[in-house]
């Protein structure tokens, strides 16, 4: 399961911008984990969009409602699997293109921020109990290519060695 937390301030963005969001921010981290655009595997990602009021964020140390910005900050939680730096700065470079490109801007505001999280191995719960990214490569092991597979396993084994 992944996660994508998008913090906003209130009204910032419109419905239609929240309906292209949730599929291009999905797909933004979905390519890079699994290896390849996989719409089945849309289902194990949720988009949550949350907005505040201009008075409950500041930036440079000012209200938004003294001083208005274009502020943002998106947070993607993902489960532990084979994510090198490379795969996480494609993430952050995708995440901050689709939120341009839906904002019908060139650049991303430099006040726009992403953080990417990874949840080790034994710290992600669901259905009861708890998931292993081995769990999910054994259930949908077609989406995977074999190779990005195959990295998946090999990253979680040392990992798991330690």
């Amino acid at each position: 399961m992944t996660f994508i937390h998008v913090m906003t301030p209130q009204g910032r963005l419109s419905g239609q911008q929240r309906r292209v969001l949730a599929k291009t921010l999905t797909d933004a981290v979905l390519v890079p984990e699994v290896g390849r655009l996989v719409p089945q595997a849309r289902r194990g990602y949720q988009v949550h969009f949350l907005e505040r009021p201009l008075d409950m964020i500041a930036h440079g140390g000012e209200l938004l409602s003294d001083q208005p910005s274009d502020v943002m900050v998106v947070d993607v939680v993902v489960m532990d699997c084979c994510w090198t730096r490379e795969d996480r700065a494609t993430v952050i470079r995708n995440v901050l293109r689709a939120l341009a490109d839906a904002c019908e801007m060139k650049q991303p505001s430099p006040s726009w921020w992403v953080n990417f999280r990874i949840i080790e191995e034994g710290n992600w719960g669901s259905r009861g109990g708890v998931l292993s990214f081995l769990d999910i490569l054994q259930e949908g092991a077609a989406a995977f290519p074999p190779e990005r597979a195959a990295a998946i396993r090999t990253a979680l084994a040392i990992k798991n060695d330690r």
